[in-house]
């Protein structure tokens, strides 16, 4: 599958999204900020983050952006809203909402790898209205919710 992307003026000279290792199922995301720019979130703070990329999903699929591990785990930062979903129908730049939930303060520069993205398959759907709950069915989990099976 090809995909179609832009770099807007921002974000050229920066290298496009590409797979880390022949087998990683996301491409890197990095932020383009201006050169020379540091951007320092502060622990508790949130910023949305340009990587200077505008793209044309094929309809039927969706971008995930999701966390870097390696930066959630060595600095706390992650994608707040993960995973961020960037719909085939959407034509502005993808940014990054980043938060550190980190004990420091923690520096973003231009080229930076801030988040990974996957591009997935959706289904569609429509909703059947049924007016009699027992229509739904009965299962072995029932209505237990959160933490409900007691596995973790």
């Amino acid at each position: 599958m090809r995909v179609p992307l832009h770099q807007l003026p921002h974000g050229l000279g920066l290298p496009l999204p590409e797979l880390a290792t022949p087998h990683a199922a996301g491409m890197d995301l990095r932020a383009a900020i201006g050169e020379g720019e540091v951007w320092s979130l502060a622990p508790g703070e949130r910023r949305l983050v340009p990587t200077g990329l505008v793209m044309a999903l094929p309809m039927g699929f969706e971008g995930q952006v999701r966390p870097r591990s390696g930066l959630a785990l060595r600095s706390g930062v992650t994608v707040l809203n993960a995973p961020g979903t960037i719909d085939a129908d959407y034509r502005g730049e993808v940014a990054v909402v980043l938060i550190n939930h980190g004990r420091e303060p923690f520096e973003v520069r231009r080229g930076d790898r801030i988040a990974q993205l996957i591009v997935a398959p959706v289904g569609s759907w429509d909703w059947q209205v049924e007016t009699n709950l027992a229509a739904l069915g009965q299962t072995e989990r029932g209505e237990g919710g959160y933490g409900s099976t007691g596995k973790g």
